[in-house]
This record gives C-alpha cells, structure tokens and sequence, in this order.
C-alpha cells in the first residue's frame, strides 16, 4: 500500500510541468475568447489531444497511479489554465468512468475509443444522468428503458438535462429507469451509438460561467439501442434486479428500514467528489495568483497595496484555505486509491470545502483588484462567475452536508 506523502515523485511532478506549461501556453490564451463564444473550444481540444492531454492512455494512466494524487494533480493544472476550456477537455471523462465502472471488457474496448476519437477526428462523449424533476433527489428519474425481447432492444425515452457535450457527443452513456420499484437499484446505464435516430439535443444552456463548456439537454424519443447496449448486460442486470426485490420483501416482512449502512453508488460518488474538489482549488489558485501579483505591484498612497494589514491578511486567508482544500482533496483521493473507507464521508468533505473556497477565494480576488477586478480586462471576474458551479455539480454543497451529517450520524444515505 503507498505511504501518504504530501511530497509528489518525480514522475508525478514532471507530469504536473508539462500540464502547467500547456495550460499557461495554449487554455490561458484562449480562455476569455471561448468564454465570449460560449462555444466549444474545439481547436484547444485538438492541441490536447496532439500532445496527449486529451487521450484514453493519459487518463489511465493517472488513474491507476497507486498514490491516488495523480488525478486531483491533472485537474488542479487544466482548471488552473482555465475551468470551462478544462471541463471541455475532461468532460469526456465522465463518461468514459461510466463505461469503466459498469461495462464488460468488451464494452470498454468498444465504446471509449469512440469517444475520444484519435488526433486527426477529435470526439467528444456525453455522461447523461440529471433530469429536470431528478438532480439531487435519484430517485426522481424518470426517463424509462423498456426490453423488446423480440428484437433484442431497448428503447429510451424521456428527457435528460445539464450533459456536458450533450447532443453534440459521439457517444451519449444515459441513465435509464429500468424497474421503478427498485428505486435506485432499479436504474441501468446504456450506450447509444453514433448517429442513433430519436435522440435530439434540446436546450443549450447559457450559463453564468464555464461558458467555453457546451451544456445542453438531450431528448430520447423512442431511442432503439441493440441490447449489447445495456451497460454490463442483461444478465447482470437481471440479478442485480432480483436482489433488489428480496431484500424489499425481506423488509417489508420484518418491518425494519433497512441497514444503516452506505449504498454503493453513494460509495462511487464519494470516490469521484475529490476530482471536484481539484478542480476548484486549481480556480482558486489561479485567482489567488492574481491577486498576489497585483497587489504586489498596485501602488496607492505610494505603497504597494498588499503593504496594508487589510489586503495582506486577505491572501493570508485566501493561501491558507487553498492549501487547507488540496490537503482534503488529495487526502481523500489517496484514500480511496488504497481502499481505505471513508468512515466520515472525506470524499464529501473535500469536495465541500475546495468548492466553498474557490467561491470565497475568487470574491476575495476581485476585491482586492477593485474595480479593474469587476472587468473582464483581468480573468478574476471570469474565475468568479467559473466558481459558482463547484457548489452546484456532482452534488450542491446542501447535499454534500447531508451526506457528511448522515455518515457521522449512522443514517442512511440514499
């Protein structure tokens, strides 16, 4: 098992160089232009993919780094450069986690290639879970996947709302109701293919920040997808199905609630919150950089301004909870590298304290820039409004508090 160390190896650091150097040489350049478009930034993506950064091989290799750092390494750099030119790049990997976590291996070999296309033809992949009626609350989805056992098909419909790349995907992967009496254990996850007819995208939003990020609403009209389709196939799902339905009747007979105990899906979001997590400490990094900076050459009264107790004490505080956040983050990521559980819900803890700081830290900068920091001359302004979504995606700081209340309490958590 890996030691915990707060000192990175020199694989890890040359690694974290060559990412600092592309976000600051090619996303930093582009990012006030590709929020402006609210666009795709698809020229920056082909630059990734042309020195590695936006391939299947990089990821995997980070992911299987024993140490668990690697990933919260490589989001803290790209959300550095920029977030919404960074969620554009790694977007896809919501998806391509989907496959890896409940597809077979030939699933995988098929499906994530697709996604990311090669050098020459970038792709683009599609993780669809939200729905209007079902963020937070799971249990709400009603998108429905029903079995035409004569033509070994699933069909899809309903609506799915705030997918990154939604409807402009290569590869959708779409969380479907399969048994709505199963509740949670009822749901299935699919792949729909290319060019698939009945799948639309609907809305594009447009958003307050991470502009350069394509969010958009995807619609399912009677979408027929081969069985194959059905993430880790039919008859695993069928068992999982019938567990489900014991273990309700076993309930139901003896009158109890069911065990205090933490469901596995809650499980794999803890493990992927820290991700989260670093990608906020990398904004708020950034925004503190600047603020140093410029607080370091300022000069009012004949001074520079960061010689005032009032600015100094500022990134005192901004420093200390950055550093405080990635301690969290990186903590828990180790943790669920080595397959340490997470007794007091530290997945939710990181991602809970590195989002709330992004938000403080990013005000702080724009105060400290004054009224240059309220144009969108200086990137503070554009840090601030990318920082409001860490509180919001993968969980609103409202639910990771409940998760952390009901672990230290014993509840259950569904």
């Amino acid at each position: 098992m890996a030691e915990f160390t707060f000192e990175l190896n020199d694989d890890q650091k040359q690694v974290r160089d060559w990412l600092h150097g592309f976000a600051a040489d090619v996303i930093r350049p582009a990012a006030a232009e590709w929020d402006e478009r609210e666009e795709t930034p698809w020229p920056v993506i082909q630059e990734a993919a042309k020195v590695g950064v936006y391939s299947l091989d990089f990821y995997a290799q980070q992911y299987f780094d024993p140490t668990g750092l690697a990933i919260p390494m490589v989001m803290e750099e790209l959300f550095w450069g920029d977030a919404g030119i960074g969620l554009s790049i790694v977007g896809t990997g919501l998806a391509a986690v989907g496959v890896l976590a409940n597809g077979t291996d030939e699933q995988i070999g098929t499906w994530i290639p697709q996604m990311y296309g090669d050098v020459d033809d970038v792709k683009v992949a599609a993780f669809c879970s939200s729905e209007p009626d079902a963020g937070s609350d799971v249990a709400a989805m009603r998108t429905r996947a029903v079995y035409d056992e004569a033509k070994d098909e699933w069909v899809l419909n309903g609506t799915k709302t705030w997918a990154t790349n939604g409807g402009i995907a290569n590869v959708h992967v779409v969380v479907a109701v399969v048994d709505p009496d199963a509740g949670s254990k009822g749901h299935a996850s699919f792949i729909v293919p290319p060019a698939t007819p009945g799948l639309s995208q609907g809305q594009k939003f447009k958003k307050h920040g991470i502009r350069a990020s394509h969010t958009a609403e995807v619609v399912l009209e009677d979408v027929r997808v081969p069985g194959h389709c059905l993430l880790g196939g039919k008859e695993k799902l069928d068992e999982r199905l019938a567990r489900a339905r014991e273990a309700k009747a076993s309930r139901a007979g003896t009158g109890t609630g069911g065990e205090r105990v933490k469901n596995a899906a809650m499980a794999t979001f803890e493990a992927s919150r820290p991700a989260v997590g670093a990608m906020a400490v990398g904004t708020a990094r950034a925004a503190y950089e600047v603020a140093l900076d410029y607080a370091r050459t300022r000069s009012q009264f004949g001074r520079p301004i960061i010689d005032n107790q009032g600015i100094a004490f500022q990134l005192v505080d901004m420093r200390t909870r950055i550093d405080a956040a990635r301690l969290l983050v990186w903590r828990a990521s180790w943790m669920a590298a080595t397959g340490k559980p997470f007794t007091a819900a530290e997945g939710s803890m990181s991602k809970l304290y590195a989002s709330e700081t992004a938000k403080q830290v990013t005000a702080q900068a724009v105060q400290i820039l004054g009224g240059n920091g309220f144009t969108r001359e200086y990137p503070v302004e554009r840090m601030h409004r990318d920082s409001a979504i860490y509180t919001i995606f993968e969980g609103t700081s409202e639910i990771q508090r409940l998760v952390i209340a009901r672990t230290l309490s014993g509840m259950p958590i569904r």
